[in-house]
């Protein structure tokens, strides 16, 4: 017998949907919108639909009797159709409720989502009425020593041991043989590319392709159930099964756009409930401060809700320990720029749940004034771009790349050592998901994105990579720079076992065999080789310190040498890692540990401010110049030893 629905005046007014007794309370949040409708489904089929009849401002509400847990249903806004003005209400848009912890089915690209005037209940998944989760189990706080970046498909879709049910989720990542493999590298915290549920960009679908990312979101509450095949719970079993093991979980959240894109684009959710308050428009016209076709809004009041409100979900649900912030300067502009006080970023700073967290920030978006490394709240980590640049330029070769490598390899203090920050908030890489694999780095010296169908017109075409005669022992120096640098240490998945895309440096649209790691292949040298490094860092403290210290100011602690330095380079002989182990040792140890602690970086910052003085007044200061000289001669070092080796394996590099 069909159940039976009533609807009278709203119990509350926070956002989704709470369940009572005998229904449940639906608010939806639109300031332009007249009217906001519930529509009501039985399978496929629409068996009511409620206006809400109680408004207080933005947010319309309405308790609807006989609603219990499981009930399909989705929103429809009515309200003016002005492009100009941002408004493109369309009460034929079925729209996914922002607040839905749960849908019912992935979503799919079709035209019908984005033509006005068409229905779209037989394409759209429904929200799902669901109760939220107990409270997760939370790990205290931690500092991260040892981040490792994971795409779920790419890491297990082609594990043999994974049962074939289970490759490319999220509960593949609790297998033990994941486990092992992770916890066997010396990693302690696990960063997941995004989950929530998301959207193929829609010329993908002409090329027969799928995202691979997941960087453009229609939710930020629900999982992907391509991913989380068993929602929430999935999830919260598996950071479970990681916390047991001793291992860490951040999430990366897109914040910064949705799926929705450019005006062309399809009508899911936040642009049907209130275009013109959700998304940011100048003169008419939608800013693209994300590269996505729209930007979030973030410096109003319901949007920085919206986002504090997903941010305290996933917590709560999941049990996660933190997150990566995709194009963080959206997340701090306001309608004048970037500004680190901004209403969202100050909101994070004084929520007693959200600011205990880790919290990583992509320090760059695509629009004017866009590049902000070295600009987020202390306590923040963020992505260092420069530390990847500059230390793949030194391992080419590049001339004068040696005063850059030295400050990266002492921890960017020109970048992170103001506002009492510390040398761990420059997270440390030399590739990520996003551009060349570590291998392919070294391999390729132009990108080779022709899968893509955009013409190779995708992608960075500045990215630093060579063709090397000894990619082996590049790779395996750029892995002893990381982990050997001060800061926060990051490798991507598969770039322990040698990882390639065949010079595909843009691979989101790439769900194959070309970003699935093919463990078949995995190098089990490189394999010991990360661990081993991953090690030596362990036990030697000076390279985790946590304070740019010059020596004059503090004592740092004795580097046990040189047992140390001849067990790891014994470890790694006969590779570019021991070279750069070995000499990089020697130089801090024969000056003591303190040369690490504080000369490298007082060098580094005169060397900096000597530029800043001579394009003043051109005349350099002497007493940074002799620092500048010993700093770079230290470094040459480095190369010297590296051309030794290569003489000693008779062979030279290229």
């Amino acid at each position: 017998m069909p159940r039976q629905f009533s609807i009278g005046p709203g119990r509350g007014y926070q956002p989704g949907v709470t369940l009572h007794g005998d229904g449940a309370n639906f608010c939806a949040v639109s300031r332009h919108a007249t009217r906001v409708f519930v529509s009501l489904f039985d399978g496929d089929s629409e068996t009511v639909r409620f206006p809400l009849p109680s408004r207080r401002g933005d947010h319309h509400a309405g308790f609807i009797a006989g609603v219990k847990d499981g009930q399909r249903y989705g929103l429809r806004a009515e309200g003016p159709w002005s492009p100009s003005q941002g408004h493109l209400f369309d009460p034929s848009k079925l729209l996914l409720d922002p607040y839905a912890f749960e849908v019912d089915d992935a979503l799919r690209w079709t035209p019908e989502l984005g033509i006005f005037g068409v229905e779209t209940a037989p394409f759209v998944p429904k929200s799902m009425v669901r109760a939220p989760l107990p409270y997760a189990q939370r790990l205290p706080w931690a500092r991260p020593q040892f981040i490792y970046e994971v795409q779920l498909r790419s890491l297990t879709k082609r594990h043999p041991a994974v049962p074939e049910k289970l490759r490319g989720t999220v509960a593949a990542l609790a297998h033990p043989e994941i486990i092992a493999h992770i916890k066997g590298l010396g990693v302690d915290t696990v960063e997941l590319m995004p989950l929530a549920l998301w959207i193929e960009e829609r010329h993908l679908a002409k090329l027969g392709l799928r995202n691979a990312w997941g960087y453009n979101p229609v939710s930020f509450f629900a999982p992907d159930p391509v991913l989380a095949p068993g929602g929430l719970a999935e999830i919260r079993d598996t950071v479970a099964a990681l916390h047991s093991a001793g291992l860490r979980i951040l999430l990366d959240v897109v914040f910064n756009h949705t799926g929705e894109g450019d005006p062309g684009g399809p009508t899911l959710s936040l642009r049907g409930l209130d275009n013109a308050l959700y998304y940011r428009y100048r003169n008419g016209i939608p800013v693209n401060d994300s590269g996505c076709g729209n930007t979030l809004a973030l410096d109003r009041a319901p949007n920085v809700q919206l986002v504090m409100d997903a941010m305290r979900h996933w917590l709560l649900a999941t049990g996660i320990d933190g997150f990566r912030y995709d194009l963080a300067p959206v997340m701090g502009r306001t309608e004048h720029g970037f500004d680190v006080n901004a209403p969202l970023l100050t909101a994070i700073r004084q929520d007693p749940l959200l600011s205990d967290l880790i919290h990583i920030a992509e320090p760059w978006d695509v629009g004017v004034g866009g590049y902000q490394l070295g600009n987020f709240p202390a306590g923040w980590g963020e992505w260092n771009d420069k530390f990847r640049d500059d230390a793949r330029r030194f391992w080419r070769g590049d001339p004068k790349s040696a005063g850059a490598f030295a400050t990266r390899l002492a921890g960017s203090s020109d970048v992170f050592d103001s506002g009492h920050r510390k040398p761990s908030s420059s997270i440390n890489f030399a590739a990520a998901h996003d551009g060349f694999t570590l291998l392919d780095s070294v391999t390729f010296a132009a990108k080779n994105n022709h899968a893509n169908g955009e013409g190779n017109r995708d992608g960075s075409d500045h990215e630093v990579s060579w063709v090397s005669k000894h990619a082996s022992a590049d790779v395996s120096a750029m892995l002893a720079t990381v982990l050997l640098s001060r800061g926060t240490p990051m490798i991507a998945a598969g770039d322990e076992f040698g990882r390639t895309q065949l010079g595909n440096n843009n691979a989101y649209a790439q769900d194959n065999e070309t970003t699935w790691l093919d463990w078949a292949k995995a190098d089990k040298k490189r394999i010991a080789e990360v661990s081993a490094l991953a090690k030596f860092r362990r036990d030697y403290a000076t390279f985790s310190a946590t304070t740019f210290s010059p020596a004059s100011r503090s004592k740092a602690p004795t580097f046990p040498m040189p047992n140390g330095r001849r067990r790891m380079a014994a470890m790694l002989r006969g590779t570019m890692a021991a070279n750069l182990v070995s000499a990089w040792c020697f130089t801090v140890t024969k000056r003591g540990a303190g040369w690490l602690s504080g000369s490298t970086e007082t060098a580094s910052r005169r060397w900096y401010c000597r530029k800043r003085s001579m394009a003043a007044n051109g005349k350099p200061c002497s007493g940074a110049q002799r620092s500048t000289q010993r700093c770079i001669d230290r470094l040459r070092r480095l190369r010297l030893c590296r051309e030794a080796l290569h003489r000693e394996n008779g062979s030279r590099r290229g």
